[in-house]
């Protein structure tokens, strides 16, 4: 039962376009030779870089039941990156009013892009100017300032989640494991500090039949360890010290962050729960496959944690793939596999807002930041939304990806997380200096990573998104 994952850095060459230049065909090194190591241990080597339940009173759903056949279960899958989204005429409609293709706002511009030929990219997480990817090579890459800081690796399948918390790095992965990382204070290496759950509680646990599950027919597994892949991680603030893990396995778990606890388990959805995000009033909130957006509650049972089902705000025939909570407001966005983007605003008592339409495919992730958010998609493409008031804005549309996009990392500029200055990329993108400006990460299944400077002012809004405002439905907490 011992964690025996092995470690080294993965094959593949690193490189970083600037934003004028294509990117080449990826071409393998068959010179390029790596060492292995300890699952403790990290490499290092530099690259040229440059710059459960029915829906309860409220849930909001008004979709048609089905569209030619396109809500077959394959279709539905989060997986499938091929199904037009049913409003995809709104998102031509709005390009032939603007007279041509969208384009982006001033002082919103491509910095450049990150190629590392190791996989496709499914996880990203940013903290100043350290960037985190994962990969299907097994491989998290560290970049700073843009540049290949080396990485670390465990033999695990696929990387699908990363969190920063505090001092601390969590990835989910494919084998129903979440790793936990810490930066040697003396070299700079990542070393691996153990797993959830931890070796000892697994082979405690393992002796009380009491501890078992049924997690498929005819199998059973312990509770404090997911049986399918970790498909989402959220944090909560550090005062409050918490890790939510979200799986395939259909189920949410509760982990203690300072002793590696896990604290409860939680059969959330009837499919994959695909996302999870620990937001305001400790609310908890779990977007999965079969199609719903559930509403969680958690209180304090003495040392241990118990959530409770409060609402369920969406229920529909597609899969959702990703939540966010705005960063400056209560309002929860949710993205799914026909291309649009459902809002809730309030504090206790919350209500539909509307839905933002403009994608012609999936989304797949969603990231806040100040008063925007950005969805990534299927589409290939990044919409960059304005809240301001009850009304969202389009600003602008990135593209240059080439196939679909799977997660999204933001930081606040500071003029020192990226290799182009600070004052340069305002004389070049053309931005105030008033506006909050944005350094956004997008990694695609195209293998690269590519880089943005992003501002929340634009004069002129490519279009705006399509609001209910008061005719949502609400939904109270009491």
């Amino acid at each position: 039962m011992k964690d025996s994952d092995g470690e080294g850095t993965g094959g593949g060459v690193a490189r970083s376009h600037p934003s004028n230049l294509p990117l080449p065909t990826p071409q393998s090194d068959p010179n390029l030779q790596f060492s292995g190591g300890t699952d403790d241990e990290s490499s290092s080597r530099n690259s040229s870089s440059s710059a459960t339940g029915g829906a309860s009173p409220g849930y909001y759903s008004d979709y048609p039941s089905s569209f030619s056949g396109e809500c077959s279960p394959y279709n539905m899958s989060p997986w499938n990156q091929t199904m037009a989204s049913p409003w995809s005429h709104h998102n031509e409609a709005s390009a032939a009013g603007l007279g041509g293709p969208p384009t982006m706002a001033p002082g919103t511009s491509l910095i450049s892009s990150l190629v590392r030929e190791e996989g496709h990219i499914y996880s990203l997480a940013a903290k100043g100017d350290t960037l985190y990817t994962g990969s299907d090579s097994k491989n998290i890459r560290v970049w700073r300032k843009q540049k290949d800081s080396g990485g670390f690796k465990s033999s695990s399948g696929l990387v699908k989640a990363i969190v920063i918390s505090s001092e601390r790095i969590f990835t989910g992965h494919q084998d129903g494991k979440i790793r936990v990382w810490k930066v040697s204070p003396k070299n700079g290496m990542h070393k691996r500090v153990g797993s959830l759950p931890r070796l000892r509680d697994f082979l405690r646990g393992s002796l009380n039949p009491s501890n078992y599950v049924e997690v498929r027919k005819n199998r059973s597994a312990l509770w404090i360890r997911h049986s399918d892949a970790v498909s989402c991680l959220s944090p909560t603030d550090p005062a409050q010290g918490f890790l939510y893990s979200g799986s395939w396995d259909r189920t949410f778990k509760v982990w203690r962050i300072s002793d590696s606890k896990c604290l409860e388990s939680v059969v959330a959805h009837d499919d994959n729960v695909n996302s999870i995000v620990a937001a305001f009033d400790g609310l908890v909130f779990t977007g999965s496959a079969d199609g719903t957006v559930k509403v969680w509650r958690r209180e304090q049972q003495g040392k241990g944690t118990k959530h409770t089902a409060v609402q369920t705000l969406l229920k529909q025939e597609h899969a959702v793939n990703a939540l966010a909570v705005s960063a400056v407001a209560p309002v929860l966005y949710c993205g799914s596999s026909d291309g649009l983007v459902n809002f809730w605003e309030g504090d206790r008592h919350l209500v539909h807002g509307g839905v933002l339409r403009g994608h012609k495919k999936a989304v797949f992730c969603l990231a806040a930041a100040g008063a925007l958010l950005l969805s990534g998609s299927a589409d290939n493409t990044i919409f960059v939304w304005r809240r301001d008031g009850g009304v969202h804005s389009c600003l602008s549309v990135l593209t240059g990806h080439t196939e679909p996009i799977r997660c999204i990392a933001v930081v606040e500029d500071n003029g020192e997380n990226s290799s182009e200055s600070n004052a340069g990329g305002a004389a070049a993108g053309g931005g105030s200096s008033s506006a909050s400006r944005w350094i956004v990460y997008t990694g695609s299944l195209d293998k690269s990573i590519k880089v943005w400077r992003v501002t929340d002012e634009a004069p002129d809004p490519l279009f705006h998104g399509d609001g209910f405002g008061a005719s949502g439905s609400t939904s109270s907490f009491r």
